[in-house]
């Protein structure tokens, strides 16, 4: 597996004493995994170099022969304001801090001082630059209307406008080392959002899923963690945990919502901290993983029940995507079902088949409680009985609508639970008779003039429905 860079720009670190560079580039290696460095002991090659080269930060001493830290650093922040500095000096004097930091210095530090401060401001630096860099991106993509990575993308199947946005946004924040937390029904392809975000870091990575719903906390803990020999009864060997296998690939944890409270804190630790401790270990192993989570429950909820602790969920959102619903998607029906007759028709060896064109009306008055999953699995037991010709609408009917049976006016009774327009709000009670209108032409509207269609979701007979028809345009 070959080693990551990071940051992804090289840190740039200037002072004639090799001994000090060296012994800093191996400290911020250590302590905060910063292992792309540039170190220069002669100041007259700092511009040059910068020429060439892009980096993310400049750490610059103040005194050496031939340039001065001060000089140079009036040379950076004119040629290259978009370079963060950060002075690092043997010179302690309030006076120089301050004309460092009035000419453009991020920060200053004694070398003397402690090194976590240090590595605090630089982490702190390097974060401020990639919300940026998040930002400018964000912007580009949304004002441009365009994705960089669409084939990325290619197996979610829509043409919905809050999809194409929410592809924008993943593609803006699908580099940060934050969490993503991935929201939305069950079954509208929220793990194929996270793949999503796995595919534009790279890829090469492992991808390693983890359903932690119903897991307690030792096995939690144990699952993620990995544990050492003789850690418990029957630990007989140590095992590396799906943190470990993921490498600097993605960790996805799937029913986030449902974690419990102890396993909750020990997942803010991990987060928190960037390091856990397999069990029965007393060494810390760094997390090189990004974490994606997801869940179908109400967070914001749970919080107010205290089943879900706020700092966790805080830690969780830096990054949040919410999947739209299918019934927020409608336009992706037709798409949908021509992909899925397609795919069905490729996995049981059969000819893909051509669907009526009141199918897609068919649909459309459904509301999809399992979303896409639902229908994809109404499409295979369509094509699974399906002989020949024109695929039949019958098991469909059967699972929408049950027309003609006793579960009928229940199954219309959950298509588009929105009100009537102008029934429960309209100043004056209309009469049954207006009532009995209102409705057939409700129905009608939503069968786009399907009189069987339109029949189903009143529960009545065609006939009865053609009657009604033909006795309200007389």
């Amino acid at each position: 597996m070959k080693s990551k860079h990071f940051p992804e720009l090289p840190m740039l670190m200037v002072d004639d004493e090799a001994a000090w560079l060296r012994s800093l580039a191996l400290t911020l290696k250590k302590e905060a995994g910063i292992n792309n460095v540039l170190r220069c002991e002669d100041s007259r090659e700092v511009m040059e170099l910068l020429a060439s080269v892009e980096v993310s930060m400049v750490l610059l001493d103040l005194t050496m022969p031939h340039l001065s830290g001060e000089e140079l650093l009036e040379m950076i922040t004119t040629d290259y304001p978009e370079v963060s500095v950060i002075v690092v000096s043997g010179v302690n004097q309030v006076e120089t801090a301050v004309r460092c930091m009035h000419n453009g210095a991020r920060d200053y530090f004694i070398k003397s001082d402690d090194a976590e401060r240090l590595i605090g401001s630089i982490q702190r630096t390097l974060e401020y630059q990639r919300l940026q860099q998040e930002n400018v991106r964000l912007k580009e993509r949304v004002l441009q209307d365009r994705l960089d990575n669409p084939a990325v993308f290619s197996g979610i199947v829509t043409r919905n406008r809050r999809m194409q946005a929410l592809f924008q946004y993943v593609e803006a924040v699908a580099q940060s080392p934050e969490p993503l937390l991935v929201t939305g029904e069950s079954g509208v392809g929220k793990e194929l959002v996270a793949r999503a975000v796995h595919e534009l870091r790279g890829g090469e990575e492992p991808w390693v899923a983890v359903n932690v719903a119903g897991l307690d906390d030792n096995v939690f803990a144990d699952t993620l963690f990995g544990h050492a020999k003789g850690a418990f009864t029957g630990a007989e060997q140590s095992r590396g945990g799906m943190i470990d296998r993921a490498g600097s690939g993605t960790l996805f944890l799937d029913e986030i919502g449902d974690l419990t409270l102890p396993s909750q804190v020990k997942l803010l630790r991990l987060l928190q901290e960037g390091e856990y401790y397999p069990l029965g270990s007393d060494r810390p192993q760094k997390l090189r993983a990004r974490i994606v989570v997801a869940t179908n429950v109400d967070l914001a909820a749970n919080q107010a029940s205290g089943t879900f602790r706020k700092d966790l969920y805080y830690r969780l959102c830096a990054h949040h995507v919410h999947v739209p619903s299918l019934q927020e998607r409608r336009e992706d029906l037709p798409l949908l079902l021509d992909h899925f007759l397609e795919e069905a028709a490729q996995a049981m060896g059969k000819k893909k088949p051509t669907p009526p064109a009141e199918l897609p009306v068919l649909l459309a008055t459904y509301h999809f409680p399992g979303n896409i999953r639902e229908l994809r699995a109404m499409v295979y037991d369509a094509v699974s009985l399906h002989e020949g010709g024109i695929l039949s609408m019958d098991s469909f009917k059967g699972a929408l609508m049950d027309v003609g049976k006793e579960g009928d006016r229940e199954a219309s009774a959950n298509l588009h639970p929105e009100p009537l327009p102008g029934v429960l709000f309209s100043e004056r009670l209309p009469t049954l008779a207006e009532g009995a209108e209102m409705l057939v032409a409700e129905a009608m509207k939503r069968a786009q003039g399907n009189q069987t269609i339109a029949a189903g979701l009143l529960g009545i007979t065609r006939q009865a429905l053609s009657k009604r028809l033909k006795k309200q345009a007389s």
